[in-house]
């Protein structure tokens, strides 16, 4: 668990520091660059993945159960991981009414994820790896509408296409992941 921990922390913190040491993240950019910036948050965040990656398999292979979720939380978990999906997908492809209308549907998504885990897994390394992300997902979000209010921010107007393309991108993605990449990636098939 300690691994599992270190990697969350690791992963987690540079994420975090748009969160809470905003000013001081522009500090560290106008001082040093975006470029030196970037490189130490990257190997920061994949030494946190790695460990993320190599604590949760092992909390997987001396599992401590705290509950045994119902069967139909699998299920709500599934639907629940489409939408996550198209919020992911809505967080980068352009104009989109999905963006345009959450602002940060990324964090959304990331929460969506999250929830439909810690529902349906009732290990401890699941609801420290999902609940952490939770935690993240919802700070981020929160200040990043505060920023958005601060600044002014305004999305650019979305179009139907757009829409229709996050959709249809999210749903082949999804298909594609829960039908083969789950199980190849996570060892665990989600149906």
């Amino acid at each position: 668990m300690a691994l599992l921990i270190a990697g969350l922390i690791l992963f987690l913190g540079p994420h975090s520091i748009r969160i809470f040491a905003d000013g001081w993240r522009t500090k560290i950019i106008d001082d040093k660059g975006k470029k030196t910036w970037k490189i130490i948050y990257s190997l920061v965040s994949l030494a946190g993945l790695i460990l993320v990656v190599y604590g949760f398999g092992e909390s997987r292979a001396n599992p401590v159960f705290l509950w045994n979720p119902p069967v139909w939380t699998r299920h709500a978990a599934a639907l629940l991981v489409l939408v996550a999906f198209v919020l992911l997908t809505a967080a980068d492809f352009p104009r989109n009414k999905i963006k345009q209308k959450l602002g940060h549907p990324m964090y959304l998504g990331v929460k969506t994820w999250a929830f439909a885990h810690l529902i349906s897994n009732g290990r401890l390394g699941d609801v420290l790896l999902f609940g952490s992300f939770l935690v993240w997902a919802i700070a981020g979000f929160s200040a990043a509408k505060r920023r958005d209010r601060a600044q002014g921010t305004v999305y650019p107007e979305g179009s139907t296409q757009g829409t229709i393309g996050v959709v249809v991108v999210a749903f082949i993605a999804y298909g594609i992941f829960s039908m083969y990449l789950h199980r190849l990636l996570i060892g665990v098939p989600p149906f």
